[in-house]
C-alpha cells in the first residue's frame, strides 16, 4: 500500500487533533516523585520570546497515574534568576497524546535580554532555566556567540563536552542532528540503549534515556537552543522515504512519522513544526538583528536516494542525473528566497551534511561519499550558484554528521580554490559517536595534498564555538581528549578567523 499525505493524515491524526477531539481526566495535583527527570529547555528565539520545554517523566512504578489523563503544568518567566521580577506565567496541558510534554510558546517579552523559567506539577517544582531573547528586528548589533554540536551516540561515550558547554558565555545553542541513535551500535561506556528503535514507544524510551543525561540537561537549561535532524533520529542514512536495509516503503513511512513526532515531542519546538504523519516542517529561519540570519535546513527529509548505491565510491553515472536533489525543489525555493532577502551582516546556514567537496583518495582518482553534499553535485552547483548570487552577501555553512571536526570552502568553480571562494564551511565533531577518537595525523598528511579546499581536520571529540561580529568571523574548535571516562578537561584545539567580503578560512 502506497501512502500519501493525505493517507496518513487521516490514518495517523496529529496528537494535537487526537488530545481535542478525545478529552481526557485534567490532573492537577497527582502524586509523583521528580516529575521533571529530562530537565528543561529552551528554544527558537525571537525578541519578543522563545519556546519552553518540558516532558513529564515520573518513575516507572507511577506511570499509571498518568497514562490515560491529561496534567496541568504551571509555568513562570521572570527577568531575574529570583523571579523576583515576573515577566509571564499561564498553566499548559501536558497530554499523554504528546508524551506528556509541554511546548509554551512565549510572546511580549523585550529583545536581547535574558529572562529565567520553571514549571511546576505535582507539588513539584522543575529545574531553573534561562534563555536570551533575539535582537529587535533590524536593530544594530554588534556581537553573537554560539556553540554548535551534533552527533551524541550514547553507548560510546560520555557527553563531557556539554558539561563545558554549559560553562561557557553564549546567546545560543544549535544542534546539526543525531540527538539519538536509532541503534546502541558498538560501544560499552554505557550499558543501556543498544536495541533498534522501530514504534513510537521505542523513539520516546531512546529520547528518555538520552535527555537523562545531566550533562545534556545542563547545556539545555543555560541557553536556548535551535536544532535540525539528521539520519540517526530514523534510522541511519535514510533518504526521503528509503530506508538503507531496504525495509517495505509503507512500513517505513510508519517507522517515520513515529520518529518525527517523538524529535517533536522532545525538542523545544513551535507548533508550526507539529508533523502530520511523516511530514514535518523543520526548516526555517531566525533574524539576528542585523547581525546574522540563521537558515535552518532538512537535508533528510526531501532528499533524492544516494547515489552509485551509497558510500564511499567512484563516480558513477548517477553523479550527472539533474533531478537529484538534497532539499527538494519547495525547500531550495525557500532558501534561495530569504537569501535574497537578508539585510543581515551574515548569512548561516545550519545543517546536516559536509558540503566542501572531500575527496577520500590521496591518488588521481576521486573517491567521494555519496551521504554527503559532494554525491549530489549538480544539487550542491546549483546552492553554489545560490550562495554567490547576492553581491556583498557573507555565508557561511555549520555541519555535523562525520563525527570530526574539520574547515573548508566553498568556491564557484568546485575543482578550483583559485576561483573565487563563496562559503565558509565549519564542521563540528561528535560529542561522543565514535568513542574517544584521535588527532588522525597521519591520515591528514595523506588526505591534504588531494584536498587543497580543506583547512582543518582532527578527529577528537568536542564541539564549536563562534564569535559573530560585523567585521570578523572566530571560530573555536573546543575538544576533549577522551569521553570513555569522566572529567575530560575542555582545550581549544584550533581557532579560525573569516573576513567579510574574503571567507578565506585563516588560521587564527
Amino acid at each position: 500500500m502506497q501512502f500519501s499525505r493525505r493517507t496518513f493524515a487521516s490514518a495517523f491524526p496529529s496528537a494535537l487533533a487526537l488530545a481535542a477531539s478525545n478529552p481526557l481526566p485534567l490532573l492537577s495535583q497527582p502524586k509523583l516523585t521528580n516529575p521533571f527527570s529530562l530537565g528543561v529547555a529552551s528554544g527558537e528565539p525571537a525578541p519578543d520570546g522563545a519556546v519552553l520545554w518540558t516532558r513529564i517523566l515520573p518513575p516507572a512504578e507511577q506511570a499509571a497515574a498518568l497514562a490515560n489523563s491529561n496534567l496541568a503544568v504551571k509555568w513562570e518567566v521572570a527577568e531575574d534568576e529570583a523571579f523576583r521580577k515576573p515577566a509571564a506565567s499561564g498553566t499548559a496541558v501536558a497530554s499523554p497524546s504528546l508524551a506528556h510534554s509541554v511546548h509554551v510558546e512565549l510572546v511580549g517579552l523585550k529583545p536581547a535580554r535574558w529572562y529565567w523559567y520553571r514549571f511546576q506539577a505535582a507539588g513539584e517544582r522543575s529545574p531553573v532555566g534561562r534563555f536570551k531573547t533575539a535582537p529587535a528586528a533590524g536593530s544594530k548589533v554588534d556581537q553573537i556567540r554560539f556553540a554548535f554540536a551534533s552527533c551524541q551516540q550514547w553507548t560510546q561515550g560520555l557527553w563531557t563536552a556539554y558539561q563545558h558547554m554549559a560553562a561557557e558565555d553564549l546567546d545560543l545553542v544549535i544542534h546539526l542532528g543525531d540527538y539519538i541513535y536509532e541503534q546502541g551500535y558498538r560501544g560499552k561506556v554505557r550499558d543501556t540503549g543498544h536495541e533498534e528503535t522501530f514504534t513510537l514507544a521505542d523513539y520516546r524510551n531512546r529520547y528518555a534515556l538520552y535527555k537523562s543525561d545531566l550533562n545534556l540537561q545542563a547545556a539545555h537549561a543555560r541557553f536556548a537552543w535551535m536544532t535540525t535532524w539528521d539520519d540517526h533520529e530514523v534510522s541511519n542514512n535514510y533518504a526521503n522515504d528509503i530506508q538503507e536495509k531496504g525495509q517495505p516503503r509503507d512500513e517505513f513511512m510508519k517507522r517515520r512519522a513515529w520518529a518525527y513526532q517523538a524529535y517533536y515531542e522532545n525538542m523545544p519546538l513551535r507548533k508550526s513544526a507539529l508533523p502530520i504523519g511523516p511530514d514535518m516542517a523543520l526548516y526555517r529561519r531566525a533574524d539576528f538583528g542585523n547581525l546574522l540570519r540563521v537558515h535552518m535546513l532538512d537535508t533528510r527529509q526531501y532528499r533524492s536516494d544516494q547515489p552509485c548505491n551509497d558510500g564511499l565510491k567512484k563516480a558513477c553515472e548517477d553523479l550527472k542525473n539533474p533531478v537529484q536533489t538534497m532539499m527538494g525543489p519547495v525547500q531550495e525555493k525557500w532558501f534561495a528566497d530569504g537569501f535574497q532577502e537578508s539585510r543581515a551582516k551574515w548569512d548561516l546556514l545550519g545543517q546536516g551534511l559536509f558540503v566542501t567537496i572531500q575527496d577520500f583518495d590521496p591518488g588521481p582518482d576521486e573517491v567521494l561519499n555519496m551521504d554527503s553534499w559532494s554525491g549530489y553535485p549538480i544539487a550542491r552547483q546549483r546552492l553554489v550558484e545560490t550562495l554567490a548570487s547576492r553581491p556583498g552577501a557573507n555565508p557561511v555553512i555549520i555541519t555535523g554528521d562525520v563525527h570530526a571536526s574539520w574547515a573548508g570552502q566553498l568556491h564557484k568553480e568546485p575543482q578550483n580554490v583559485n576561483s573565487p571562494c563563496v562559503a565558509a564551511e565549519f564542521v563540528c565533531t561528535s560529542i561522543s559517536s565514535g568513542g574517544d577518537g584521535a588527532d588522525m595525523v597521519e591520515r591528514v598528511e595523506k588526505m591534504m595534498p588531494a584536498n587543497p579546499q580543506i583547512r582543518y581536520f582532527n578527529g577528537k571529540r568536542g564541539y564549536v564555538r563562534c564569535e559573530v561580529k560585523q567585521n570578523s568571523w572566530r571560530t573555536d574548535y573546543r575538544g576533549v581528549d577522551y569521553v570513555s571516562k569522566p572529567g575530560a578537561p575542555i582545550v581549544t584545539k584550533a581557532s579560525f578567523t573569516i573576513a567579510p567580503g574574503s571567507l578565506k578560512v585563516e588560521r587564527a
